[in-house]
Order: C-alpha cells, then structure tokens, then sequence
C-alpha cells in the first residue's frame, strides 16, 4: 500500500541533489578553471511482482517486474576544454590540451586548470588562496619579476633580456574520470606525469565550461520534477489517510 511513497521520496531526494549539482555549476560560472560536474540517478534493483491466492499462496503469477525506488548512480565531471580568455595579465595562463597546473601546499599536491597566478611577498608563483605552483621538476617557482614572456611549452623568461627563468609545470593523469576533489577544491589523483599535449597561451586564462543555458533548462526542469513529487505526494497521503480510516470503521 506505500511503497508509492518510496517512490516518491526517492525521486525528491534524487531531484534535490540535481538541484544542488545545477546550482553549484552556475555559482561558478565565472570561476577560470572550473570543469561542470554533472548528476546522474538509476533505478535501484527491480523486483518480480506476483499474485498470490487468499489462502492457497502455492500456485502464484508473475505480473512483472517493478522497481521501488530511484537512487544516485554517479557524479561525474565534465572535462571539455572551456573558451580561452585574453586578460592582458602577465601572470596567467591557459592551457589548450590535456594537463593541468601543479599546486602545493603544506606537503599536499592539488591539480587545476585555472592559470590566473601571483607573486607572494618571496616571490613565489603562486594560485590565490591554494599554494605555491610547481614547475616541470616539481619545485615551487620563484621569479624575480612579474614582467615574463612565456612560450607555447610554458618556459618563462624575463621579458627584457629573455634570460630564461622556469618552466611551468602541465601534468597530466591516465584517466581524467578517476580524478576527485580535495577539500579546495582542486583536482587529485595518482598517476600524473609531464603532458606533452598541451600548449600554454601566456596572458589568457581559460573560462569555466559551464554552458549557461544548458543549467537554466535543468535548474527549470529539475524544479518542476521535484515540485511535481511533492504535490503527488500531499495526495498521496490524503488517499492513505482517507482509506486507513475508512478500514478503521469497517472493523
């Protein structure tokens, strides 16, 4: 008699994490770097429904097969390359291809797309708020100035005599899809080594790959579905409510 209930709760619960998933996406729209991640749901095992007699419950029917309860399959991320943006700033840049910049701090090693770096007071490269950036030999990148020409491999020089200084580290990872998040939110994983697919774009940082559009119509649909389930589920109630009663008097 209530099994519709786990349907239904289930798919609010599944609709309010989507909805918490879409949000995330959007809040970060403008964040350079930032890959989409995207929710999946399935239904759990599905279970054979019979009839059975009254009295005799030897001889049942098949009537087919049902399933209780929707539940989350997976969270993903979205790796596609995001739009590539000229800022002007000689302390950033975007990376065209596979791999990602190497962030360190206290000992723990983070991998990100987002190029938009500093100079600390010691004037280490570093990514705001994260830890030093590393080069291709895995040490932390001290400049003496912020006035840099950078080529296509990541190689730093000093933009007056192009003496050269450091080369930025782009490390990639044999599957992306096996990468989580630590508690900064950067990327991490095991198996990374030095990409020799990518190209570094000095002065450019590249855009998040949120499409916009894309998490409106699921913010809509996604509020609709679990706006749906609620209202279904007040009438749901109402009709158990109505019946037990009416059981009650009977008896």
């Amino acid at each position: 008699m209530f099994k519709g209930f786990y349907n239904l709760t289930s798919g609010m619960l599944s609709q309010g994490r989507r909805l918490d998933v879409v949000a995330n996406n959007m809040t970060n729209i403008s964040t350079a770097g930032y890959k989409a991640d995207r929710y999946t749901d399935s239904t759990f095992q599905e279970v054979m429904i019979s009839r059975v007699g009254n009295k005799d419950k030897t001889q049942t029917s098949e009537l087919g097969q049902q399933s209780y309860i929707l539940a989350p399959s997976e969270l993903y991320t979205d790796f596609d390359q995001g739009s590539l943006e000229d800022t002007g700033l000689p302390l950033d840049f975007a990376i065209e291809g596979d791999g990602y910049f190497a962030i360190s701090r206290d000992g723990e090693i983070g991998y990100t797309r987002a190029g938009c770096f500093t100079l600390d007071d010691n004037g280490f490269l570093c990514l705001a708020g994260q830890g030093q950036v590393l080069d291709n030999q895995g040490q932390p990148i001290q400049l003496p100035t912020d006035n840099l020409y950078a080529d296509k491999t990541g190689a730093l020089y000093s933009d007056d005599n192009r003496t050269y200084l450091a080369t930025l580290g782009v490390y990639a990872f044999p599957d992306n899809e096996a990468l989580e998040h630590n508690a900064r939110g950067l990327f991490v994983g095991n198996g990374a080594a030095l990409s020799n697919n990518y190209v570094i774009h000095h002065k450019m940082v590249e855009r998040s790959n949120v499409n916009m559009v894309q998490e409106m119509v699921a913010m809509i649909t996604t509020q609709r579905a679990l706006q749906s389930a609620a209202q279904v589920t007040q009438i749901y109630d109402q009709v158990i409510t109505r019946a037990t009663t009416e059981l009650g008097r009977l008896g």
